[in-house]
């Protein structure tokens, strides 16, 4: 088992934050995104990619809006991603928003 951290500061295109390793499973246990701009608000997206289901799309905030100086929490209770699935995200301003995701990986 190993924790990992990934971080990911937010554009106008969708980036993945992270990726699961071949041979791995990985257990989300935070993924939460703040507005580092002091005074605009941020709109957010983030989803996570099936890549078992065709890259298929489920997201966790959509258009989300994140006031400055504060951050929201995407993933409640955890999420378990599988080899090849990713967190992505976007933002509605380049470097208005900073996502951290925290995840255990372990072998599958």
């Amino acid at each position: 088992m190993a924790n990992r951290n990934a971080r990911l500061a937010l554009t106008t295109s969708a980036a993945d934050a992270y990726t699961c390793p071949d041979g791995k499973t990985a257990l989300v246990t935070m993924c939460q995104v703040a507005n580092v701009d002091g005074s605009n608000p941020a709109v957010v997206t983030v989803w996570w990619t099936d890549a078992s289901a065709s890259n298929a799309v489920t997201r966790l905030c959509l258009s989300t809006t994140v006031i400055p100086g504060d951050a929201i929490s995407v993933v409640a209770g955890g999420l378990v991603l599988e080899a090849g699935d990713k967190i992505r995200a976007s933002a509605s301003a380049t470097g208005d928003a900073e996502m951290s995701v925290c995840v255990i990986e372990e072998d599958a």
